[in-house]
Protein backbone atom coordinates (compact mmCIF):
# COMPACT_ATOMS: atom_id res chain seq x y z
CA UNK A 1 0.00 0.00 0.00
CA UNK A 2 1.62 3.41 -1.14
CA UNK A 3 1.70 6.83 0.91
CA UNK A 4 1.71 10.01 0.32
CA UNK A 5 2.24 13.01 1.94
CA UNK A 6 0.33 15.96 1.82
CA UNK A 7 1.30 19.55 3.51
CA UNK A 8 -1.34 21.81 4.43
CA UNK A 9 -4.42 19.98 4.36
CA UNK A 10 -6.39 21.97 7.45
CA UNK A 11 -8.86 22.88 4.49
CA UNK A 12 -9.30 23.32 0.97
CA UNK A 13 -7.25 21.69 -1.86
CA UNK A 14 -5.01 19.64 0.43
CA UNK A 15 -7.71 18.40 2.55
CA UNK A 16 -9.64 17.68 -0.27
CA UNK A 17 -6.42 16.12 -1.53
CA UNK A 18 -6.31 13.92 1.46
CA UNK A 19 -9.80 12.91 1.52
CA UNK A 20 -9.27 11.84 -2.08
CA UNK A 21 -6.18 9.66 -1.94
CA UNK A 22 -7.37 8.03 1.43
CA UNK A 23 -11.01 7.00 -0.10
CA UNK A 24 -8.36 5.23 -2.95
CA UNK A 25 -7.16 3.36 -0.82
CA UNK A 26 -3.35 5.20 -0.43
CA UNK A 27 -2.38 5.91 3.16
CA UNK A 28 -1.93 9.40 3.90
CA UNK A 29 -0.10 11.67 5.93
CA UNK A 30 -1.64 14.88 5.90
CA UNK A 31 0.26 17.62 7.80
CA UNK A 32 -0.79 20.71 8.90
CA UNK A 33 1.08 23.62 10.47
CA UNK A 34 -1.63 23.47 13.64
CA UNK A 35 -3.07 19.95 13.56
CA UNK A 36 -6.70 19.52 13.34
CA UNK A 37 -7.63 16.26 13.65
CA UNK A 38 -11.15 17.03 13.27
CA UNK A 39 -11.15 18.05 9.53
CA UNK A 40 -10.42 14.27 8.31
CA UNK A 41 -11.76 11.11 8.99
CA UNK A 42 -10.30 8.89 11.70
CA UNK A 43 -8.64 6.04 10.28
CA UNK A 44 -5.27 3.78 10.65
CA UNK A 45 -4.60 4.64 7.06
CA UNK A 46 -4.66 8.40 7.68
CA UNK A 47 -2.49 10.68 10.11
CA UNK A 48 -1.88 13.99 11.03
CA UNK A 49 1.34 15.34 11.47
CA UNK A 50 2.30 18.82 12.51
CA UNK A 51 4.45 20.27 9.98
CA UNK A 52 5.62 24.24 8.92
CA UNK A 53 6.99 23.95 5.48
CA UNK A 54 9.30 27.30 6.65
CA UNK A 55 10.80 25.43 9.72
CA UNK A 56 13.60 22.98 8.99
CA UNK A 57 13.43 21.14 11.82
CA UNK A 58 9.54 21.00 11.78
CA UNK A 59 10.17 19.34 8.30
CA UNK A 60 12.57 17.07 9.82
CA UNK A 61 10.27 16.14 12.15
CA UNK A 62 7.63 15.53 10.09
CA UNK A 63 9.29 13.43 7.51
CA UNK A 64 10.55 11.24 10.47
CA UNK A 65 7.06 10.59 11.57
CA UNK A 66 5.92 10.07 8.63
CA UNK A 67 8.41 7.23 7.56
CA UNK A 68 8.94 5.70 3.70
CA UNK A 69 6.72 8.11 1.54
CA UNK A 70 5.76 7.16 -2.31
CA UNK A 71 4.89 10.93 -3.03
CA UNK A 72 4.51 14.15 -1.24
CA UNK A 73 2.33 16.85 -2.50
CA UNK A 74 3.66 20.17 -1.82
CA UNK A 75 -0.05 22.24 -1.62
CA UNK A 76 1.01 24.50 2.05
CA UNK A 77 1.20 28.20 0.75
CA UNK A 78 -0.34 31.60 1.65
CA UNK A 79 -2.09 34.04 -0.86
CA UNK A 80 -1.73 37.82 -1.37
CA UNK A 81 -4.04 39.61 -2.95
CA UNK A 82 -2.90 43.52 -3.65
CA UNK A 83 -1.06 45.48 -6.01
CA UNK A 84 2.49 45.70 -5.45
CA UNK A 85 2.68 49.17 -4.62
CA UNK A 86 0.82 48.67 -1.54
CA UNK A 87 2.60 45.56 -0.39
CA UNK A 88 5.06 45.65 2.39
CA UNK A 89 8.25 43.50 1.57
CA UNK A 90 7.74 41.61 4.85
CA UNK A 91 4.67 40.29 3.06
CA UNK A 92 6.60 39.68 -0.15
CA UNK A 93 9.14 38.02 1.87
CA UNK A 94 5.99 35.80 3.89
CA UNK A 95 4.51 35.03 0.76
CA UNK A 96 7.90 33.44 -0.94
CA UNK A 97 8.77 31.88 2.54
CA UNK A 98 5.87 29.46 2.56
CA UNK A 99 5.04 29.52 -1.27
CA UNK A 100 8.62 28.83 -2.31
CA UNK A 101 11.08 27.91 0.14
CA UNK A 102 8.67 25.76 1.75
CA UNK A 103 8.14 23.98 -1.27
CA UNK A 104 11.92 23.68 -2.25
CA UNK A 105 12.88 22.71 1.54
CA UNK A 106 9.87 19.73 1.74
CA UNK A 107 11.27 18.68 -1.68
CA UNK A 108 15.27 18.55 -0.95
CA UNK A 109 14.34 16.78 2.22
CA UNK A 110 12.57 13.70 0.36
CA UNK A 111 14.79 13.63 -2.40
CA UNK A 112 17.67 11.50 -1.00
CA UNK A 113 14.65 8.18 0.04
CA UNK A 114 13.41 8.79 -3.50
CA UNK A 115 16.88 8.74 -5.51
CA UNK A 116 18.37 5.79 -3.28
CA UNK A 117 15.10 3.78 -3.82
CA UNK A 118 14.60 4.52 -7.15
CA UNK A 119 11.11 5.74 -7.31
CA UNK A 120 9.35 8.35 -6.21
CA UNK A 121 6.92 11.50 -7.46
CA UNK A 122 6.73 15.43 -6.11
CA UNK A 123 3.34 17.33 -7.00
CA UNK A 124 4.02 20.86 -6.68
CA UNK A 125 0.54 23.02 -6.38
CA UNK A 126 0.58 26.09 -7.91
CA UNK A 127 -1.97 28.31 -9.57
CA UNK A 128 -3.70 29.34 -12.68
CA UNK A 129 -2.49 32.70 -12.16
CA UNK A 130 1.10 31.20 -13.98
CA UNK A 131 -1.19 30.60 -16.51
CA UNK A 132 -2.82 33.88 -17.66
CA UNK A 133 -2.48 37.69 -16.78
CA UNK A 134 -4.12 38.16 -13.62
CA UNK A 135 -4.36 41.70 -11.64
CA UNK A 136 -4.00 42.19 -7.69
CA UNK A 137 -1.52 38.77 -8.19
CA UNK A 138 1.74 40.09 -8.73
CA UNK A 139 3.71 38.73 -5.05
CA UNK A 140 1.75 35.58 -5.51
CA UNK A 141 1.96 35.11 -8.95
CA UNK A 142 5.86 35.50 -8.69
CA UNK A 143 6.05 33.41 -5.74
CA UNK A 144 4.15 30.75 -7.97
CA UNK A 145 6.17 30.60 -10.91
CA UNK A 146 9.54 30.49 -9.18
CA UNK A 147 8.07 27.13 -8.36
CA UNK A 148 6.90 26.36 -11.56
CA UNK A 149 10.33 26.97 -13.13
CA UNK A 150 12.40 25.06 -9.83
CA UNK A 151 9.98 22.54 -10.98
CA UNK A 152 10.82 22.32 -14.42
CA UNK A 153 14.16 22.27 -13.70
CA UNK A 154 14.26 19.48 -11.13
CA UNK A 155 12.13 16.97 -13.09
CA UNK A 156 15.21 17.03 -15.57
CA UNK A 157 17.55 16.28 -12.95
CA UNK A 158 15.74 13.23 -11.33
CA UNK A 159 14.81 11.74 -14.12
CA UNK A 160 17.69 9.21 -14.71
CA UNK A 161 17.20 7.92 -11.17
CA UNK A 162 12.81 7.02 -12.06
CA UNK A 163 11.85 10.15 -9.93
CA UNK A 164 9.00 12.39 -11.51
CA UNK A 165 8.44 15.86 -10.46
CA UNK A 166 5.37 18.34 -11.70
CA UNK A 167 3.14 20.94 -10.97
CA UNK A 168 -0.29 20.98 -10.91
CA UNK A 169 -2.00 24.55 -11.32
CA UNK A 170 -5.67 25.05 -9.83
CA UNK A 171 -8.12 27.26 -11.12
CA UNK A 172 -10.08 30.12 -8.93
CA UNK A 173 -12.54 28.29 -6.71
CA UNK A 174 -14.89 30.59 -4.69
CA UNK A 175 -15.57 28.08 -2.25
CA UNK A 176 -12.00 28.05 -0.44
CA UNK A 177 -10.90 30.96 2.17
CA UNK A 178 -8.36 32.30 -0.36
CA UNK A 179 -9.62 35.74 -0.43
CA UNK A 180 -10.32 36.00 3.42
CA UNK A 181 -6.95 34.69 3.58
CA UNK A 182 -5.08 36.91 1.34
CA UNK A 183 -6.78 39.95 2.89
CA UNK A 184 -7.35 39.16 6.71
CA UNK A 185 -10.47 40.06 6.51
CA UNK A 186 -10.08 43.93 5.39
CA UNK A 187 -11.90 45.24 2.34
CA UNK A 188 -9.65 45.36 -0.49
CA UNK A 189 -10.10 48.97 -0.85
CA UNK A 190 -8.32 49.59 2.30
CA UNK A 191 -5.14 47.46 1.43
CA UNK A 192 -4.72 49.20 -1.83
CA UNK A 193 -3.47 53.01 -2.39
CA UNK A 194 -5.80 54.90 -3.37
CA UNK A 195 -4.64 55.83 -7.22
CA UNK A 196 -5.03 52.25 -7.78
CA UNK A 197 -9.07 51.83 -6.20
CA UNK A 198 -10.91 52.39 -8.91
CA UNK A 199 -8.82 50.09 -11.58
CA UNK A 200 -8.61 47.49 -8.41
CA UNK A 201 -12.43 47.66 -7.96
CA UNK A 202 -13.11 46.77 -11.89
CA UNK A 203 -10.32 44.33 -12.06
CA UNK A 204 -12.17 41.93 -8.70
CA UNK A 205 -15.14 42.74 -10.73
CA UNK A 206 -14.40 41.11 -13.71
CA UNK A 207 -12.77 38.44 -11.62
CA UNK A 208 -15.38 37.36 -9.54
CA UNK A 209 -17.83 37.91 -12.94
CA UNK A 210 -15.91 35.05 -14.80
CA UNK A 211 -18.02 31.67 -15.96
CA UNK A 212 -16.12 29.47 -15.14
CA UNK A 213 -14.21 27.99 -11.65
CA UNK A 214 -12.56 25.70 -10.09
CA UNK A 215 -13.75 23.19 -7.05
CA UNK A 216 -11.76 21.48 -5.00
CA UNK A 217 -12.56 18.11 -6.17
CA UNK A 218 -10.88 18.93 -9.55
CA UNK A 219 -7.44 19.99 -7.70
CA UNK A 220 -8.06 16.47 -5.30
CA UNK A 221 -8.26 14.59 -8.59
CA UNK A 222 -6.00 15.78 -10.58
CA UNK A 223 -3.09 15.70 -7.96
CA UNK A 224 -4.02 12.15 -8.08
CA UNK A 225 -3.53 11.82 -11.60
CA UNK A 226 -0.11 13.59 -11.94
CA UNK A 227 1.24 11.43 -9.19
CA UNK A 228 -0.07 8.20 -11.39
CA UNK A 229 1.17 10.33 -14.68
CA UNK A 230 3.79 8.42 -16.58
CA UNK A 231 3.60 10.18 -19.66
CA UNK A 232 6.66 12.64 -19.06
CA UNK A 233 3.77 15.49 -18.48
CA UNK A 234 5.19 18.14 -16.72
CA UNK A 235 2.22 20.47 -15.78
CA UNK A 236 -1.66 19.40 -14.46
CA UNK A 237 -4.18 22.60 -14.83
CA UNK A 238 -6.73 21.95 -12.87
CA UNK A 239 -10.80 22.90 -12.80
CA UNK A 240 -11.97 24.26 -16.00
CA UNK A 241 -11.28 27.70 -15.72
CA UNK A 242 -7.14 26.78 -15.29
CA UNK A 243 -7.64 24.27 -18.37
CA UNK A 244 -9.36 27.10 -20.74
CA UNK A 245 -6.45 29.15 -20.26
CA UNK A 246 -3.56 26.68 -20.58
CA UNK A 247 -5.22 25.64 -24.06
CA UNK A 248 -5.53 29.75 -25.13
CA UNK A 249 -1.45 29.48 -24.55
Amino acid sequence: MKTVLITGTSSGYGRHTALHFHAQGWNVVATMRTPRPDVLPVSDRLRVVALDVTDPESIAAALDAAGPVDALVNNAGVPSISVFEGTPMARVREVFETNTFGAMATTQAVLPLFRERGSGVIVNVTSSVVLGHMPLSAVYKASKMAVEGFTASLALELAPFGVYAKTVEPGACLTTNFAARATNGTPLDELVPAPYAPWAKKAMAEFTGQNLFTQESDVAETVWRAVHDTTGQLRFPAGPDAVQLAQAK
